[in-house]
């Protein structure tokens, strides 16, 4: 099958992750199987490994993959994952998070995720879930909108203010690069399009992105077995910030410690790897094994 999305620090992941054969493999985030398909291609073991993806895109795409294998593959969000594989006592060998948007979300205008292309404001990466970005940006109040521009977009609060007001005013809201170019009038000089921030928060606040994380990140040593590795790969500070701090905390305690961490320094793509694949260069991994 075509490759739809470049996985970002492939080599890196099978590093820390250290497949062997016959292990048990969870992808929290299996998207279109980018690192899954390497980590399976030397484990074997299907029957004891899960993909999990809330884009029901990439659940078809995956479930057409793989559709000669006995592998379980799962239509839900990871925390829900996370619940539902405890509940059943399940235990891997290795688990891996991605928290990026996909090149298909991202590349596809009827995802609604870029603002550089015509489409509608949704950005959910679950399509059947109700809240979208159109909801955000038409219906939420100014007040609410700074909020998440200052928590979610990382902007200071007078400019906080300033895009939330200016969203206000301009209602209603049509598509998304309708709503990126009205933003592009407030630049502040730089390479970063006064929209990125904007959409990033958007996009966290739709899809509940941080809230998940904090939930799942306590849960995680409960699914790996003794040995066990997890990897988590980040796309902005955000993110990265909980996993850092999560691992801090979880290493903490000497020999009463779950985990181990495995990366003393986030590891970062090589610039082989920006060359072919840009977007590798806000990714950050991070991971840690169960002692």
């Amino acid at each position: 099958m075509e490759e739809l999305h470049k996985p970002v620090l492939l080599s890196e992941v099978l590093a820390v992750l250290q497949p062997k054969s016959g292990e048990s493999y969870l992808d929290l985030t299996a998207g279109y199987a980018g690192h899954a398909s390497e980590i399976l291609d030397v484990t074997r073991n299907y029957k004891d490994s899960v993909l999990v993806d809330r884009d029901i895109n990439a659940v078809k795409y995956l479930q057409e993959k793989f559709k000669d294998k006995p592998l379980r593959i799962t239509n839900s969000d990871f925390y829900s994952a996370v619940l539902q594989e405890i509940e059943c006592g399940n235990a891997f060998d290795m688990i891996l998070m991605d928290f990026g948007v996909s090149s298909p979300q991202l590349d596809r205008p009827e995802r609604g995720f870029s603002f550089a292309k015509e489409g509608p404001l949704d950005m959910r990466m679950d399509p059947t879930q109700e809240l979208s970005a159109e909801i955000v940006v038409n219906h939420w109040n100014e007040r609410h909108l700074v909020e998440i521009l200052e928590q979610y977009g990382e902007e200071k609060p007078g400019f906080a203010r300033l895009i939330a007001r200016a969203i206000v005013h301009g209602r209603p809201w049509q598509s998304t690069k309708q709503l990126g170019e009205a933003l592009g009038k407030y630049g502040r000089g730089g390479k970063t399009h006064p929209a990125t921030r904007t959409f990033q928060a958007i996009r966290i606040a739709v899809n509940d992105e941080l809230g998940e994380i904090e939930r799942t990140l306590p849960l995680l040593p409960r699914l790996l077995k003794p040995g066990g590795r997890v990897a988590m790969i980040t796309f902005h500070s955000l993110e990265d910030r909980r996993v850092k701090d999560y691992m801090k905390e979880v290493s903490g305690y000497g020999e009463e410690s779950e985990l181990t961490v495995l990366t003393k320094k986030p590891v970062v793509a090589e610039k082989s790897e920006l060359f072919i694949n840009p977007r590798a260069r806000s990714a950050k991994l991070r991971a840690a094994v169960k002692l």
